[in-house]
Parts: structure tokens; sequence; C-alpha cells
């Protein structure tokens, strides 16, 4: 499959967790459903990925890596929640990708990238139709997700350059480090769900939508496209949502959502990444 499918799925399956967090925000509570979320990755990942082994072998500069990726994944999750429990999600949506531009233009080359990343950004600012809030703690959490969400985009592809299957591998250690991280303050309010058969499920399927399905796919994504056009991927974010709110809540998209919609699949089909620079040693080969 191309990076860009793989980037697909991701993309649907990035707004539909939150939607089943939510509705689980007042049985469980913020951080209780921010811990089954990385519970249940860390607990997938475990037996396919092996993280006290990659650890273990790691070198010094990986281990750094694995665990500063750990440290992004359990804070950006935690803060995405509490920013989600207090302000709309299109607003933290915005700030989320605002957070990204800056990684997309790193990237830019050419004017041609630039007129799509400009598409995107409109796009996405007429699709979500930016509300403000006057909730400062609000707007600290999605502020803070939106620095990390940056962070975990230049981790995730620091992780993923030795190929998707090592990526995943990193990934898995990475969560696992997230769940020893969250788990003392996590846990304590996770586990007055476990007396409630179907609430504990729901919880393992928001950590399946949310941080297995997606970072899986990021991973495939990640380690076969440029940073940059992985950030202005980011821009169908917005859609996605849009789209899959009007499937499962029945919110039908008005005529600026769908103006929306195509200014950011416009900027995304004519957007070009930068081509990848040439090896030396294949230059010598060449010559």
């Amino acid at each position: 499959m191309p990076p860009h499918a793989w980037f697909g799925v991701s993309a649907i399956f990035h707004y539909l967790g939150p939607s089943f967090a939510v509705l689980l925000f007042p049985v469980v509570g913020v951080v209780g459903v921010a811990w089954f979320r990385i519970a249940t990755a860390a607990l997938v990942f475990a037996p396919i990925t092996k993280p006290w082994r990659t650890i273990r072998e790691a070198d010094a500069n990986t281990r750094w890596l694995l665990i500063s990726l750990g440290v992004c994944l359990a804070v950006m999750n935690t803060s995405f929640y509490l920013a989600l429990d207090k302000l709309p999600m299109s607003l933290v949506a915005a700030m989320e990708f605002v957070g990204t531009i800056g990684v997309a233009l790193w990237g830019l080359r050419t004017k041609r990238n630039v007129v799509a990343l400009v598409l995107a950004v409109i796009g996405v600012f007429v699709l979500i139709d930016v509300k403000w809030s006057s909730d400062p703690l609000g707007l600290f959490w999605a502020t803070l997700n939106a620095v990390l969400f940056v962070g975990y985009i230049i981790l995730g592809h620091k992780a993923s350059e030795g190929g998707a299957s090592g990526g995943v591998e990193r990934l898995g250690a990475a969560m696992a480090i997230a769940l020893l991280i969250l788990m003392p303050i996590g846990f304590m309010e996770a586990v007055r769900a476990f007396g409630m058969p179907l609430v504990v499920l729901a919880g393992i399927g928001v950590g399946v939508c949310s941080s297995v399905i997606p970072y899986v796919c990021d991973q495939l994504a990640m380690s076969r496209l440029p940073r940059a056009s992985f950030a202005l991927l980011l821009a169908l974010l917005p859609a996605t949502a849009t789209i899959i709110a009007a499937i499962v809540l029945a919110q039908i998209p008005t005529l600026q959502d769908l103006l929306g919609i195509a200014l950011v699949m416009i900027g995304i089909a004519i957007h070009r990444p930068a081509p990848a620079p040439i090896p030396a040693a294949q230059k010598e080969a060449a010559a």
C-alpha cells in the first residue's frame, strides 16, 4: 500500500477514538480514559514488539529517543483529553493543526508547496470555524497538546528512520514507557471502572482506535514520507472529523464545511515533496 493510504486509515481513527473517549469521561474520568488508552496500546504492542528487548539492546541515543517519545505520548494524550473536557473539539483540532504548520514550512522548498500549504490552512479554518473559549485552563491543555503533537511528528519520524518495522518496535517500547509514567495517576481513576465490564471493553476500544491503529499506520506512512509531506497531510484530520460526525453522529456538513474540505483536498493534491537527496555512496558509484 502507498504511504498515503496508511495515513488515510490513521486519519479515520484519529477522531473515532476521541469521540468514544468523550462519552466515557463522566464514568471513568479524563485521566482514567487516558490510562485506558495508553495501557491498551502498551499491552497490545508488548507481545509483538517485545519492548524490554528493544530497550535492552538500544544504544544510548536510541534510549533517549524512546524515553522522549514515551514522555511525549503520555503527556500529549492526557493533555488532549483534558482539553476536550473543557473545549470544543473543533478548537482543539485547530490549535493542534497550527502546530504542524511550522513542521510543514520547515521542509517546503517550492512555490507550489507554499500555495498548497496556504490552501490547506485556509480550508482547515473554513472547515472548523474556530470559536475561541474564555477557559484559560482548557486553552493551556490545548496549547500543550499542540506543542507535543509537533514533538510526536519529529520523534515519530526519527523512530521510523530505520523502516516501518523498526519504527513499530520503537513505538511499542515508547508506549510501555508512557504507561509507566501515567500509571501512578491514571490507574487510580481507571480502577473504579473495573467492576463494569462494558465500560472496560469501551476503554479498550478507545485504546485500540486511538493509539494502536493510527500510530501503527503513522509509522508505515512516516517511514516513506518526508516530514513536511506528513505534516501537510495532517490537514486531512478536520475533514475526516466532519465525515465521521456525519456518519456516526448524524451531523450533516454545511456548504461551508464542504468548501473547507474541498480546499484541503486541493492543497494536498497539488503538494509535492522535495526530492530526497542522493546518498554520497550512490553518487560515487554513478561517477
